[in-house]
């Protein structure tokens, strides 16, 4: 649910203390940051990693004033980022979480009527320009971590870029350590720039051979023996934590099992990734007496500060999403990170003290690989991204104000997908059906709902299918997508919606007795087909890591005809 409006006095209740740590590099300019924000409506930040933008920023923003008239939106590209930040900077303020800081990531949120700077992850905020569309309810907003340059950033700073000349009182501060601040800076006419140098700690940083890098391949093995070299290291940094980037949940397992066969007890190994819970992920918060890696994609890259680590292992690779125009498929290979995104991850270790940064490539392969990541509105599926501007009223993509505009080859391939799947009209109007982005409820992908239509209507036949009209429930669109695409399956919502795709298969609770349980699953939870499913939304259930695929009882049709 949106944040709703807000008595301005209701904001200014708690008596906030500001204790500006000294040692933090943007300390020294935070006279000059507040004077330009002052005396201007866009201001853009560019500093180090550590060098205190995410938690200071919006503390800045509250000393002036800010957060009383509106409330302070601060962005984050990711949930556990937006938590984590929310909860550093109300320690920092002496306040309770939900009182004066407050956050709103999907499926939680801990906010009140005294709540003036909200952390929020940037699709929230672009979800509320359905309710909200100028954006009333905030007076300031920071876009943290541009530099990522997701589809939902380039999105939000289009948005912001339109609505500044009808919102006089809006302030916006746009801030990344690595950002490309010249563009952005241009793109907000000439916005002025303040970049903060400088960090907490030094971090030292060491690269692969060529030869090593010939020699092993094999990233369990660089792993253990880039840790095995940080321990050997004098000082700080080879006895403290140890953060791994690594591309992605199945090398994530691959080198968990295998730290844990040669490493010995006193080490525990931690795992983060998007899909785990909170719960899970703020595992990685809490220390205990045995040194610890964290083995992590890149959701650690950006505003969490993890206590302990020292030291980083960088394997230089992600996951990037990338869409096939032949294939009409959108992929995720594993691809190297940009020069950009490996120093945010260096950087997560000179929080502490002194750091020591490993990466599992040489110098030249750093050097060779690309300044800044590429925008993904220049790699993904620009069907799904027409819908998108026509179903949150932003217009056609040709006239939207990107950073980085779409080809115009692409966006017409774009159009000719949506014109085959019959979401667009003659006239290039989105449909009704296409606009609400839905099939039984859910939201999918443009092409995943024509494959369900074209599935459904083909189980019927004859008289049947010139006189029904059908009806799919939202758990007979889940089945479906899960079933085609073999070991995929969903996460579910307490509401039935999709929340997630992913590995491993679909645990749901049992409605029938022949459901037989599965090892290892709680109890009033067992593998079921479709038949067995009609009450698991309201059930609250979820996808549980390691439950069986889908079987033959998966194989029943789902569609209700009436």
């Amino acid at each position: 649910m949106p944040i709703e409006a807000r008595p301005a006095g209701a904001r200014v209740l708690a008596h906030l203390v500001f204790k500006h740590d000294a040692d933090l590099p943007i300390s020294a300019r935070r006279e000059e940051i507040i004077d330009a924000l002052r005396r201007h409506r866009v201001l853009i930040v560019a500093g180090d990693t550590g060098s205190g933008k995410s938690t200071q920023l919006p503390q800045y923003c509250l000393e002036m004033g800010r957060g009383i008239d509106g409330l302070i939106a601060h962005t984050q590209p990711r949930r556990l980022a937006a938590r984590a930040l929310a909860a550093r900077i109300a320690d920092e303020l002496a306040q309770p979480v939900g009182a004066a800081v407050g956050f709103r990531v999907r499926f939680a949120d801990q906010v009140s009527d005294a709540t003036r700077l909200v952390l929020m992850t940037d699709g929230l905020l672009l979800a509320e320009l359905a309710s909200d569309p100028a954006l009333k309810r905030y007076d300031t907003i920071i876009v943290d971590e541009a530099h990522e340059r997701t589809l939902n950033v380039d999105l939000l700073l289009g948005v912001l870029k339109r609505l500044l000349p009808r919102r006089p009182d809006l302030k916006l501060i746009v801030t990344s350590a690595t950002l490309d601040v010249e563009r952005v800076s241009k793109f907000f006419d000439d916005a002025p720039i303040i970049a903060v140098t400088g960090r907490n700690h030094p971090i030292e940083v060491r690269y692969a051979t060529d030869d090593d890098e010939a020699e092993d391949p094999d990233l369990p093995v660089a792993v253990l023996d880039a840790y095995r070299n940080i321990v050997t290291t004098p000082g700080p940094a080879g006895n403290g934590d140890v953060l791994v980037f690594l591309p992605g949940e199945r090398e994530i397992r691959d080198v968990g099992d295998f730290l844990e066969r040669e490493l010995p007890s006193d080490v525990e190994v931690l795992t983060l990734y998007s899909r785990l819970s909170w719960d899970q992920q703020s595992r990685i918060f809490q220390r205990g007496s045995r040194r610890r890696i964290v083995l992590a994609t890149n959701v650690a890259e950006t505003s969490i500060t993890v206590p302990g680590i020292r030291a980083v292992i960088d394997s230089g690779l992600a996951r990037v999403s990338r869409y096939s125009p032949r294939n009409r498929l959108q992929r995720l290979p594993i691809e190297p990170v940009s020069r950009a995104s490996a120093d945010q991850r260096k950087g997560r270790c000179g929080r502490l003290g002194p750091g020591l940064c490993v990466r599992l490539y040489s110098q030249d392969a750093f050097e060779a690989r690309a300044a800044f990541t590429e925008p993904e509105v220049l790699r993904t599926n620009l069907a799904a991204l027409l819908l998108r501007l026509a179903a949150d009223g932003l217009g056609e993509a040709e006239k939207f104000p990107f950073i980085d505009a779409p080809d115009s080859r692409a966006l017409g391939d774009g159009y000719r997908l949506l014109q085959e799947l019959e979401a667009l009209d003659e006239e290039r109007r989105i449909t009704v059906e296409a606009l609400h982005g839905k099939v039984g409820g859910v939201p999918v992908r443009a092409e995943d709902a024509h494959r369900v239509q074209r599935h459904f209507l083909g189980r019927l036949r004859g008289e049947q299918l010139r006189h029904a009209r059908l009806e799919i429930t939202p758990l007979a669109a889940i089945l479906f997508l899960c079933r085609e695409a073999g070991q995929l399956t969903c996460r579910l919502d307490v509401r039935g919606h999709v929340r997630q795709h992913h590995l491993n298969g679909l645990v749901l609770r049992n409605r029938l007795a022949e459901c037989p349980p599965h090892p290892g699953v709680p109890h009033g939870f067992l593998e079921c087909g479709a038949s067995d499913v009609a009450d698991f939304a309201g059930a609250g259930g979820d996808v549980l890591e390691g439950a069986p695929a889908l079987g033959e009882k998966g194989e029943t049709a789902f569609a209700e005809a009436a």
